[in-house]
Order: C-alpha cells, then structure tokens, then sequence
C-alpha cells in the first residue's frame, strides 16, 4: 500500500513510518519543516513538506493522489495555545479529510484523543484542545466518501511497547506506549472492517492483531 501520513515527524507517526516500510508498504509523511526530512528519511519514508495549517485543500490532494490510505497524525502539541488547537488539531484534520476525499482516497485513520467530545466544557488550553479533536472527529465522521477509523489512544507513554492492548469502544483511562499505538495503527490499515469505528486504547493484555481482529468482527 502507499500510505500518507500527516503530522509525519510526529513521535507516533516516525513509529508507524518504521513499521510499515520495513513490512514494504510505501510511505510519504508531511512534516512542516524540511530539516525533518532526514529523520523521515531514516524511518524509511518519503517526506513531503507542506503546512497543513496554510496549504489549500487542492495542494493536499495533489500529495494524496494514487495513496491507498491516509493517517492524521498531526498535533499542536504540548505549549502550543489555544489558537494553535483550532488551527492545527481541528483545523488540519479538516483539511486533510477533504483533501483525502478529493483526491479519491477512502482510507482513513485519524489519531485521536481519550476523551474528544465537541460538547467538552472548560476554557483550559487541554479543555480546548479536546473540543478540537472532538470537532475534528465529529467532521470526519460525517463523511460519507470516506472509509473512517478514529483511534483514541490513552495517556501516552515512550516505554517500551508491549504488543499487548485494550482495544475497545469504551475502555477507561490508561496509559499506552506510543509503540503499540504505532503498532495499532498498522493493523487497522490492514484491516478495512474497522471502518465506521471510533475505538479507545489502553495497555491490556490482548495482543494487537487480536484486538483489532475482534473489534472488527473477525
């Protein structure tokens, strides 16, 4: 499969990156500054530099065209402000779908967050980052042209991973190791009847091709 990934510098999405070039997959990954080619570059993927958070939705298709799926992994990240959350968490996750739908790619995943809800109270920078994924989830989900999976991992941790989860609807909180949500993520791909899911992720005790095997009815 050719795979595009947006956020592609991301700590998830350099996993990823490694996971499925070394399965052979073709991967691209849009990173918003060229020095982080080389890291990209490194994992195995073609880096593609664009800023999501400028580009119009006709030059995001352009990238996607001929891609069998597209993954958004993109973030603000931690001290970005509130401003940032709408341009970058909603904002580029927006434009990204409809630039997936454009460019005739059905595949989609979208690296969410444990507790997204568009309906989400409070004015803290994590309270509005939240409404931001939530919005976000909620305009991706109301897209018929696409093929949707939201995955909404838990507390992220850089431990080792253990190819162990909880894949779930509904989990409760808990920590998960970035590697085994590259590793989820990967699966997911490669199973097209997770479509129409929205699934949390936690560390548990079912190995991953299981879990995703399970929740996709097999």
């Amino acid at each position: 499969m050719r795979i595009v990934i947006a956020g592609g510098h991301g700590q998830i999405a350099l996993r990823l990156e490694r996971l499925l070039a070394a399965r052979g997959d073709e991967v691209a990954g849009i990173i918003r500054r060229a020095e982080q080619g080389d890291d990209l570059r490194e994992a195995g993927a073609e880096p593609i530099v664009l800023d999501l958070e400028s580009a119009a939705v006709e030059e995001v298709a352009a990238r996607l065209r001929g891609a069998d799926a597209a993954v958004f992994a993109a973030g603000a990240g931690p001290g970005s402000g509130v401003v940032r959350k709408d341009t970058v968490d909603k904002g580029a996750a927006v434009l990204f779908a409809d630039a997936a739908v454009q460019a005739g790619v059905r595949r989609f995943v979208v690296v969410s967050s444990m507790g997204a809800d568009p309906a989400h109270e409070g004015s803290e920078v994590f309270d509005v980052y939240l409404r931001a994924k939530g919005e976000a989830d909620a305009y991706v989900t109301g897209l018929d042209a696409l093929d949707w999976t939201i995955l909404r991992p838990g507390a992220l941790t850089d431990d080792a991973g253990t190819g162990l989860v909880r894949l779930e609807a509904h989990t409760g909180r808990g920590p998960i190791p970035r590697d085994d949500v590259a590793a989820v993520l990967a699966e997911l791909l490669d199973t097209p009847a997770t479509a129409g899911l929205t699934l949390e992720l936690v560390a548990g005790k079912t190995p991953v091709s299981v879990a995703v095997k399970s929740v996709a009815g097999n």
